[in-house]
C-alpha cells in the first residue's frame, strides 16, 4: 500500500468513528465546536500527535481562571518563582481553577511548576504537559459532587503522578494520552483530610514506561472503573493496572494491598485493556 493510499485509508477510519467521538463528548458535557478542537484522535490503537505550539508566554504568577480560558494552544511556562520542574510539594501551579471553570487549548511547557489546581469541579479540555513537574493536575474539591473531567489532551515525562487527586467526588479522564511517567492518576495516600473517591478512565493510550494507570485507595472506598484502555510498548505486561492500597491521613507512606481487578475498588475486564 502507498503512503498516499494508506493515508486515505486512515482518514476514512477516522470519520467512520466521529458518531461515537460525538457520543463520547456529549456524556461529558462537550458540544459542538469543542468536540472538533479535542478529539482529533486516529484510529483505535494510535494516539493523536502532538499539537505545535501557537507562540509562548512565561508565566511568573499563578494564572487564575473563573469561567473559561481559552489558551488558543500558547505554550505556557514558569519564570520566577515558577521557573522549577522540581519534586517540590509546595511549589504553586501554573494554572488554578475556581470551582465550574474550564481550562481548555493549552500547552504547559519546562517549567511546568504544579501544573494546574483545580479548587472545585473543572473541565480541562485539550490540555497538553510537555515534561510534567510535582504534578501535571491537582483536584483538591471538597465537595463530594465535585467532577472533573479531564478530555482530550496528554502529559509526558512525569516522575511520579500525572493527576494527583487530593479532593472529594469523581475524575473523569478520556481521551487522554501518558508516556514516560509513573502513575496517570493517583487518589491521594496519604492526605490529612481523605475522602471517598470515584475515578472513570476511558479510551486512553498509554506507552510505555509507566508504572500504574491508577491508584486507589481500597479502604476509604475509593473506585476506579477502566475502559477501552490501549498499552503501547509493553510486550512484557510489566504496566499496573489498578492498584489498590491501604491509605492513611498521617503522611505516611501508604501500604499496596495488591493489584488487578477485583471487581469492588477496580472494575474492568480483560477486554478493557488492549496491548499493541
Amino acid at each position: 500500500m502507498t503512503a498516499r493510499v494508506e493515508q486515505r485509508v486512515r482518514h476514512r477510519r477516522r470519520v467512520t468513528k466521529r458518531r461515537a467521538v460525538i457520543g463520547g463528548a456529549a456524556a461529558l458535557g462537550l458540544t459542538g465546536a469543542a468536540i472538533v478542537t479535542t478529539t482529533m484522535l486516529g484510529s483505535a490503537g494510535a494516539a493523536t500527535a502532538w499539537p505545535d505550539a501557537k507562540g509562548s508566554k512565561a508565566v511568573s504568577k499563578t494564572i487564575s481562571v473563573s469561567g473559561t480560558y481559552d489558551g488558543k494552544l500558547t505554550k505556557f511556562y514558569g519564570s520566577g518563582d515558577l521557573g522549577t520542574s522540581s519534586q517540590d510539594e509546595d511549589q504553586g501551579p501554573i494554572f488554578e481553577l475556581a470551582d465550574g471553570a474550564t481550562l481548555k487549548n493549552v500547552i504547559i511547557g519546562t517549567p511546568a511548576a504544579d501544573g494546574v489546581h483545580c479548587l472545585g469541579s473543572c473541565t480541562l479540555q485539550n490540555v497538553w504537559w510537555l515534561d510534567v513537574g510535582e504534578d501535571a493536575a491537582s483536584f483538591k474539591g471538597k465537595s463530594s459532587s465535585a467532577v472533573y473531567k479531564v478530555y482530550g489532551g496528554g502529559a509526558k515525562g512525569a516522575d511520579d503522578k500525572v493527576l494527583q487527586f487530593n479532593g472529594a467526588g469523581k475524575l473523569v479522564v478520556s481521551k487522554f494520552q501518558v508516556e514516560n511517567s509513573g502513575k496517570l492518576v493517583r487518589s491521594c495516600g496519604n492526605c490529612k483530610t481523605q475522602y471517598k473517591r470515584t475515578i472513570i478512565i476511558n479510551d486512553v493510550d498509554v506507552t510505555a514506561p509507566l508504572k500504574a494507570i491508577v491508584g486507589v485507595n481500597a479502604n476509604y472506598g475509593d473506585t476506579a472503573s477502566l475502559r477501552n484502555i490501549r498499552i503501547h510498548g509493553d510486550s512484557k505486561k510489566k504496566i499496573k493496572t489498578c492498584v489498590r492500597f491501604q491509605g492513611n491521613n498521617t503522611g505516611k507512606e501508604p501500604t499496596e494491598l495488591g493489584t488487578g481487578a477485583d471487581g469492588t475498588t477496580c472494575n474492568f475486564s480483560s477486554s478493557d485493556i488492549m496491548y499493541n
